[in-house]
């Protein structure tokens, strides 16, 4: 822990007072230190440093949008993150709207193409972000399902039946996702319940990202696996930024991305959850 607090008060050329552990995700950990001026700060440590530096990025980009808060980056190098740290109070009361309307905000922000200028981290597992493409089809299989589906294979967790199904949507993806076309929209990522906070005020904060320029249906998709969002939150995204018809069946494929990134962080009992949403198609 001294190795730890001298590498903090290197960084912010102040006397740590207090280093207090915290709940953190499952693949990495966190901490609030307070140093002697009185100021606390969300200190982040991965095994793997590179998540540093494009966590770091991702928020940054998210700021950039004046759409939605995030923490703000004060220091990244390889051995942490440091972030503002952001006292939490209860949610106001029309937290689920206000989040759904800057939400919709956010991917308001657009770009020519789809993926990012880096790659970066969904979890621990390399997202592929390079090439960017200009048809969201293409990338969306190959940097994302592919990607994926052929971690899978490597890691063992596969089998004929996924096999077969990627095979499938491969051949199909194009009909599935007809008529959804858009311009790139930047995207979180990763939104569940988990990856988002309430601020000193009670209004909506952003964590976490996995950032990149896509189709905003898979960033809405995602909102729908893990739960933390209700009717509320999808009405006022809807009044600010009207969803395409069809965006409900397209779900599933979306979905999938995220389930196959589960299959491949933990293991084979994501495998049916991902064939169930290929069959949905079938």
């Amino acid at each position: 822990m001294k190795n730890f607090e001298e590498k903090i008060e290197a960084e912010l050329f102040q006397k740590v007072i207090s280093v207090i552990p915290l709940g953190g995700g499952c693949i990495g950990n966190a901490q609030k230190v307070t140093v002697e001026n009185g100021t606390s700060y969300f200190v982040k440590h991965y095994e793997n440093g590179k998540i540093h530096f494009t966590e770091a990025n991702g928020l940054n980009e998210i700021k950039t949008a004046n759409a939605i808060r995030v923490p703000r980056v004060v220091k990244v190098n390889d051995n942490f993150l440091i972030l503002e740290f952001i006292e939490s109070a209860p949610a106001v009361k029309d937290f689920s709207e206000k989040f759904g309307r800057q939400f919709a905000q956010l991917h308001k922000t657009n770009n020519s193409l789809f993926g990012y200028f880096e790659d970066n981290f969904c979890g621990s597992t390399p997202q592929k972000n390079l090439p960017q493409n200009e048809n969201w089809t293409e990338f969306y299989f190959t940097n994302r399902i592919l990607f994926q589906f052929k971690l899978a294979e490597k890691n063992g967790y596969s089998n004929s039946e996924l096999r077969s199904g990627v095979n499938f949507i491969e051949k199909n993806l194009e009909n599935i996702l007809k008529g959804s076309e858009e311009q790139a929209s930047l995207l979180h990522g990763d939104l569940w319940g988990g990856n988002y906070i309430t601020d000193q005020r009670g209004n909506p904060c952003l964590i976490d990202p996995a950032v990149y320029y896509g189709h905003r249906e898979a960033d809405l998709a995602m909102t729908k696996l893990f739960g933390g969002f209700d009717s509320k939150f999808y009405s006022a995204y809807n009044e600010e930024f009207p969803f395409k018809d069809g965006w409900e069946y397209r779900q599933n494929i979306y979905k999938l991305y995220h389930i196959l990134n589960h299959l491949n962080l933990f293991g084979t009992g994501y495998l049916g959850q991902a064939i169930s949403l290929i069959k949905s198609y079938q």
